[in-house]
């Protein structure tokens, strides 16, 4: 059935036939199907309108939604923003504060430590010690630090952790304190034996050690505050101020319930004759002390001198106390001169508070105007949008009917031409009628329709033919083709305009959009550029703030500068103005005479002027004084105050004098006379001046050999009984842990001041020599004794009762220690009443009375060594 049917005429007349009998038939179906095709087409157009505005909706609602999305950041950005600059307006005004009370408090604190340094000079203008320390004391403190270095128990000397409560009782103190004065005090025995141990190993020179677990420290007796009689009776203890609290037991080991009294009589009768038959130590404030074993000594101008460290410590106390104030004086000078920085740190807060209340403006109005225009605006085509999408599906669904209805009534249509055309289609071999329509009919009626078309149009022509050559054309159907011909060359040449113009179109939305893109990206870079530029202003403004504080500065000391040099011209103008003579190292003062050119006019005058004070100063500068002549205590002036204060001290002086010298009667005309004899009175005073000088020089030296000789055979003497002499006390108590020490009070001269002897007993605690027993000093002082002599030894010793403090057991060891000695190193005689201790000796001598009338001493002797022990 794919073959083509040709019709014959025959046929197509029977085809029209039928074809208008299934018309008539299906008039009423194609009314229909016309009608349904008219709303169809009406409901399409009506969606395709809706379907535009639901685009165009989408595209406003998605533009809306980028644009408040873009207001979301920026506001977003301008919150950060607005956080950071708070953030750094907070820390800004932190500073602004902390500066602003630390420049407020310096300038309160120097005003404090000028009245502080005030009263401190006053103080040290009353000091009257001496401001320099020996190398003894510096040396001494330099052991003690060490000490304190290696040894964590080390505290300090007793006199630098001590302080009487007024000057009065310097000096009895000091009596009381003695060889404890220099004390160092440990905590512990074994610290104590390790800075001994230290010395010896480092050949040092010995020290007193004060070990709190150690030394037998009295209790203090309370009873004894309250003395009424005689008056003003206190404890030692109380008039000494001690810190740290630690040092308690030492101190009052040292102080040892010590009185301390007015006058040397109240002294004597607190010490012995206070009423409670009981004996006290006692001093007076002269130095008199009264010891309850009854030795009494008197103050002395060593102890005098002595107890000025007292005052040198609270001098140098004073003098450590100024340098600090001045070096704090310094330190706030310097944190005054932060005014300043307090100006730039307002600046920057006002700039800040300015771009803050900018950001917060622009971010009210993007989130208070643009972004609720754009919620309103993106809600309205949200609504829309919901409106249209009903009235879509609406439409959607009247034209999915409709298309079923044009179906049913094309069936319909084509059921009727089916029946009509049943036989026809079998005759000529179709399936229906509409198979041959579409393939060959169709044909034919559009060439039958273009048929008629041409024929129609022929005749129509024809007839504008003969009705144009009625009448002269020519001209027009010319100008009618070139017209025709300008319009299709019009028309060709503006579609490719057109085709030009939408390339063009389509050219610049791609360049559109990547200028959009290239904007977002070249907002970003803004946006970091931005915050890197703001970042470096901050640190241009923290640069330039330095570079002003530094050139603020170097301004004010070039004005110093100047103003030094004004004044230093000044003296030097003074100086030989008034012929006052000046000692100068380098230079002199005719170098200041100078010729400037004067009169000058016009604009070089200041500039001349200038040059000439520069060759002043250049000339100046080459002079120089020659300070060595000036005696210490102007030397020694440190601060700019204390110049002020002694060069209006010399100008008070120097007004005195020429007032006193204004007030001088007129001049003898005769002294010249009198000069020349004072003069030759002089030459010879000088003369004999100069021999006596020569005579003292020799004196001088003579005095230091012999002094250097002293020195030497006492030190020979002292290091042989100092190092003999432990050794010796061991052997006299036959005890290893027995310890004996001799140290002299003045090492660097020691035959000046006494020695200090210590002893420390077997078994017992270090304990002053006034609180050992009398055996225990008998010992102690055969040991001095046996050591002093083994320096150069005696042929023989006679010792009296030696043994009388002594009992049984410590005489047959300082029987047994003589005994020993006579063997190798002297002889001995001794006078003993115990059998204890002649039972030991070679031979005996007795003496006793011959009985008679009248007493007759007779001789006894008796060889011991023929007797078996």
């Amino acid at each position: 059935r794919g073959r083509d049917v040709s019709l014959e005429d025959s046929q197509v007349r029977e085809y029209h036939r039928l074809k208008e009998e299934a018309g008539r038939q299906a008039s009423l179906h194609l009314q229909n199907l016309d009608s349904v095709r008219r709303e169809h087409k009406s409901d399409q157009d009506r969606h395709d309108n809706e379907v535009r505005k639901r685009s165009e909706t989408q595209a406003k609602l998605k533009q809306k939604k980028a644009e408040l999305e873009e207001n979301l950041r920026r506001v977003d950005k301008l919150a950060e923003q607005i956080r950071s600059s708070e953030a750094s307006l907070e820390e800004l005004r932190r500073q602004e504060q902390e500066v602003s009370q630390d420049v407020t408090a310096a300038k309160e604190r120097v005003a404090e430590i000028n009245r502080e340094l005030e009263a401190l000079m006053n103080e040290l203008g009353d000091a009257k010690v001496d401001k320099h320390e020996d190398s003894r004391r510096r040396k001494k403190a330099e052991i003690v630090d060490h000490f304190k270095q290696l040894y964590p128990g080390v505290y300090d000397r007793l006199v630098n952790m001590c302080q009487p409560i007024h000057k009065k009782y310097n000096v009895a103190i000091t009596k009381v304190l003695g060889k404890n004065m220099e004390a160092i005090v440990v905590d512990s025995e074994k610290t104590g034996r390790a800075c001994i141990k230290y010395l010896k190993e480092q050949m040092l020179e010995a020290e007193t050690f004060l070990p709190l677990d150690y030394i037998d420290a009295k209790p203090l007796k309370e009873r004894l505050r309250s003395i009424m009689q005689p008056k003003n009776v206190k404890l030692l203890y109380d008039v000494l101020q001690y810190d740290p609290p630690a040092i308690k037991r030492a101190v009052l080991y040292a102080t040892n319930n010590a009185l301390v009294c007015e006058t040397a009589d109240d002294a004597s009768r607190v010490a012995y004759d206070l009423g409670d038959n009981k004996r006290y130590d006692a001093v007076a404030l002269d130095g008199t002390y009264y010891q309850k074993n009854g030795f009494i000594s008197g103050g002395s101008t060593d102890l005098a001198k002595r107890a000025r460290r007292w005052d040198d410590k609270a001098f140098h106390t004073l003098k450590a106390r100024k340098e600090k104030l001045t070096e704090e004086l310094k330190e706030m000078m310097k944190r005054t001169r932060k005014e300043s920085d307090l100006t730039t740190l307002q600046s920057q807060i006002r700039g800040l508070e300015t771009r803050v209340r900018y950001s917060v403006t622009d971010r009210d109005n993007i989130r208070n105007k643009s972004m609720a225009n754009l919620e309103k605006e993106i809600a309205r085509l949200e609504q829309e949008l919901a409106r249209q999408e009903p009235l879509l599906k609406k439409l959607e669904e009247e034209m999915r009917t409709r298309e079923a209805q044009v179906d049913e009534l094309r069936e319909a249509q084509n059921g009727i031409e089916d029946r009509v055309f049943a036989d026809f289609c079998a005759s000529i071999g179709v399936d229906n009628i509409r198979q041959y329509e579409e393939r060959e009919l169709r044909a034919t009626q559009e060439r039958d329709k273009k048929k008629l078309e041409f024929e129609n149009q022929k005749s129509r022509i024809v007839n504008r033919l003969e009705y144009e050559r009625s009448k002269n054309t020519g001209e027009n159907v010319r100008k009618w083709q070139k017209t025709v011909e300008d319009d299709e060359q019009e028309l060709e040449s503006l579609r490719q305009a057109e085709q030009a113009q939408m390339h063009s179109i389509d050219e610049q939305m791609q360049a559109l959009e990547k200028l959009k893109s290239s904007k977002m990206s070249k907002k970003q870079e803004l946006d970091a550029a931005e915050e890197s530029m703001g970042e470096i202003r901050k640190r241009l403004t923290a640069v330039q703030k330095d570079i002003a504080a530094v050139q603020k500065a170097l301004t004010a000391l070039e004005a110093r500068q100047e103003q030094r040099r004004q004044d230093r011209h000044s003296v030097f103008q003074t100086c030989k103005l008034e012929q006052i003579p000046l000692r100068l190292a380098r230079g002199s003062l005719d170098d200041l005479d100078a010729t400037a050119p004067a009169d000058e006019a016009g604009d070089d005058a200041s500039s001349v002027a200038q040059a000439s004070i520069t060759r002043v100063y250049e000339r100046e500068g080459n002079i120089q004084v020659d300070y060595s002549v000036l005696p210490d205590e102007l030397t020694e002036l440190d601060t700019p105050e204390e110049v002020k204060r002694e060069g209006s001290r010399l100008s008070r002086e120097i007004a005195d004098m020429q007032s006193h010298l204004q007030r001088i009667q007129a001049p003898n005309m005769r002294a010249m006379e009198k000069l020349d004899g004072v003069k030759e009175r002089l030459k010879e005073t000088d003369t004999e001046f100069e021999n006596a000088r020569k005579r003292a020089k020799k004196a001088k030296l003579a005095f230091e050999k012999v002094k250097r000789e002293r020195h030497r055979k006492f030190t020979a003497c002292f290091d042989q009984v100092s190092n003999r002499i432990d050794e010796i006390y061991k052997a006299l108590t036959n005890n290893a842990s027995a310890q004996a020490f001799l140290g002299p009070e003045n090492p660097e001269e020691p035959y000046l001041e006494g020695l200090n002897y210590n002893c420390v007993a077997p078994g017992k605690r270090f304990q002053p020599m006034s609180n050992l027993s009398g055996g225990e000093k008998t010992v102690a002082a055969l040991a001095l004794l046996f050591a002093v002599h083994s320096y150069q030894p005696a042929p023989f010793f006679v010792l009296d009762e030696i043994d009388a403090a002594l009992d049984n057991t410590n005489i047959g060891k300082v029987a047994n220690f003589i005994r020993k000695q006579t063997e190798t190193s002297f002889q001995c005689i001794v006078i003993s009443l115990k059998e204890e201790f002649y039972s030991h000796a070679d031979a005996l001598v007795g003496i006793v009375p011959d009985p008679g009338e009248c007493t007759i001493s007779r001789v006894l002797t008796i060889d011991l060594s023929q007797v078996p022990e």
